[in-house]
């Protein structure tokens, strides 16, 4: 037997708040039917799978014990720039002199992320 993720499901404080974030960060679209103030909403991935976004009342205490770990199109460096801009925050910094390593952020609600090397920052430097 063999599952398919549909999904997945982020709690969050302000469900159509967040998803707007993701929706840029991954460039995938806004789920129609996704409101201001909605209990629900999603970002469709081109894979088929959603990052869905849950409006819960208790806040996040703890560390994540499941993240998303993103590899971006452009190099890494310059991709967690931009995404401190758009509203991420630092939460630890991984990243090797030698160019490897990898980048732990926040989104907007304080959810943990890593930002690891583009393909072509591999090419580079391999490990």
């Amino acid at each position: 037997m063999v599952s398919t993720v549909q999904n997945i499901a982020i709690d969050c404080a302000d469900a159509y708040e967040l998803a707007q974030f993701w929706s840029r960060v991954t460039d995938g679209p806004l789920d129609p039917e996704s409101e201001p103030g909605g209990e629900f909403a999603a970002v469709h991935m081109p894979d088929g799978t959603a990052l869905f976004f849950h409006t819960v009342s208790e806040p996040k205490e703890i560390k994540n014990r499941l993240h998303l770990c993103l590899r971006p199109k452009t190099s890494r460096d310059p991709e967690v720039e931009w995404l401190l801009e758009i509203g991420a925050t630092w939460v630890s910094d991984h990243r090797e002199p030698d160019g490897t390593g990898w980048a732990v952020l926040a989104d907007p609600q304080g959810n943990e992320f890593c930002v690891l090397r583009s393909t072509a920052d591999r090419v580079v430097t391999p490990q």
